[in-house]
């Protein structure tokens, strides 16, 4: 079993929070840090960054027919402002590849290439050990409690902000 570390001890603050909400954002916000640690040192293996790793995920998702950047970008984990960057990038070493919309010249979809699939392949274990670790110290019910508060947590959020996503 895990220890309990109080985020006041782990980020070693003398004072004392000043409400349960800032603590409880503070401790969501580390929480995060630590998770996406553990997978950034697993996706930089491969030369990706997390946003990079992101981006493969949802193409391959999105199966063969590929998806709109903007389409990508709405679906990120994180935000990425530059996403036309960050795909520019991935098509450089041959994981995506763009093609224009023959209807629509402007839209432009991107799919994932067999490297890229290879590559995603080459990740998904070691992806889902960092997966592990990230809830570790949880029993499946608990991982499940954890699931229904954010849950609660990010709708009461868009429903302040709807247009907080983007």
């Amino acid at each position: 079993m895990a220890r309990r570390l109080s985020l006041q001890d782990d980020i070693k603050q003398t004072k004392a929070f000043r409400n349960l909400s800032e603590e409880s954002t503070l401790s969501i916000v580390r929480t995060y840090t630590l998770i996406r640690r553990g997978v950034a040192a697993v996706v930089e293996s491969e030369g990706l960054t997390p946003a990079q790793y992101n981006v493969l995920r949802i193409l391959r998702g999105a199966g063969a027919p590929g998806l709109p950047t903007l389409t990508v970008r709405d679906r990120m984990i994180d935000e990425a402002a530059g996403i036309t960057r960050l795909i520019d990038k991935l098509e450089r070493g041959g994981l995506v590849k763009r093609d224009r919309s023959a209807p629509d010249r402007r839209q432009v979809y991107c799919r994932i290439t067999a490297k890229g699939l290879a590559m995603l392949k080459r990740l998904d274990v070691r992806i889902a050990e960092a997966d592990e670790t990230g809830g570790a110290g949880l029993t499946p019910r608990e991982r499940k409690q954890l699931l229904v508060l954010l849950e609660k947590v990010r709708g009461a959020l868009t429903d302040a902000a709807p247009d907080a996503r983007r």
